[in-house]
């Protein structure tokens, strides 16, 4: 069912589907809500799944001229205390990673488990951010180039054409985004700081999905970063781009089930 929370001036569209422990999914860059819907079909027949618009996606308000990751973490933490939930494992795909890695650091004391699906903690590097800044010039130009350019590259190139479907889908939800909800996103981004830091200190499991090919996080560096927390456990895509929840979903979803189940039983 699609609800609404009360954030600051505006409002933040969520849904919350099944029963049981709360998970939490966060979409990433140029997505919604929507995107999670296959592959939370089998997982919801034993959790609370909630999954959130983040601002300027979906059918969220825009707010202001810059949606930092601190701003869109509180904005989920608007959504998950309206369900008055004190407890619950969070999945971030990309820029949701980074959302769920700000959540971390503003509200750690909620984490059952974190989950880093296709998503890393580093900041922006320089060539990042001048790509960033490209991207900014691109939209402003043309909203739909940007958009087309931007969602087929984040599958495997050799695959791409078997997800031609879900592609059409993703851009034709993307283009219904506002310019400036866009822009708000890609300055976020540009603009957040390295939070290595909540990976070393998290007392609760970490879990890192990658994908081996995927184009926008480094495999390698997130390889290594992947051995931070305490408590840390990884899933491997080999076909992968990134997108591995489209992808190879019946891996990445057995292996969120699996990690689900353990971070609650350390409770």
């Amino acid at each position: 069912m699609v609800k609404k929370a009360n954030f600051k001036q505006g409002t933040i569209h969520y849904t919350v589907e099944g029963e049981g422990r709360a998970i939490v999914f966060i979409h990433g860059f140029l997505e919604t809500s929507k995107i999670w819907s296959e592959f939370t079909h089998e997982l919801k027949k034993y959790f609370k799944i909630i999954t959130v618009d983040l601002p300027g996606h979906g059918k969220s308000d825009c707010y202001g001229y810059i949606h930092t990751m601190e701003l869109m973490a509180h904005s989920v933490y608007s959504v998950l205390e309206e369900l008055n939930l004190r407890k619950y494992v969070m999945v971030g795909h990309s820029m949701g990673g980074y959302v769920a890695l700000a959540f971390a650091e503003l509200f750690p004391d909620n984490l059952r488990g974190l989950v880093l699906f296709h998503s890393w903690a580093f900041a922006d590097s320089a060539e990042k951010i001048i790509e960033r800044d490209r991207a900014i010039n691109l939209v402003k130009k043309s909203q739909n180039l940007y958009i087309k350019g931007s969602i087929k590259r984040l599958f495997n190139p050799k695959y791409a054409q078997f997800y031609r479907k879900e592609i059409d889908e993703m851009e034709n939800d993307a283009k219904y985004f506002t310019k400036q909800g866009i822009i708000d996103s890609l300055e976020g981004m540009k603009q957040r700081k390295d939070r290595e830091v909540i990976l070393k200190f998290a007392s609760y499991p970490v879990m890192f999905i990658m994908g081996k090919m995927d184009p926008v996080i480094d495999f390698i560096k997130l390889k290594e970063q992947s051995s931070i927390p305490a408590k840390s456990f990884s899933c491997i895509l080999s076909e992968s781009g990134h997108m591995g929840f489209i992808e190879e979903k019946n891996k990445s979803q057995k292996a969120i089930k699996r990690f689900i189940r353990m971070a609650f039983l350390k409770m």
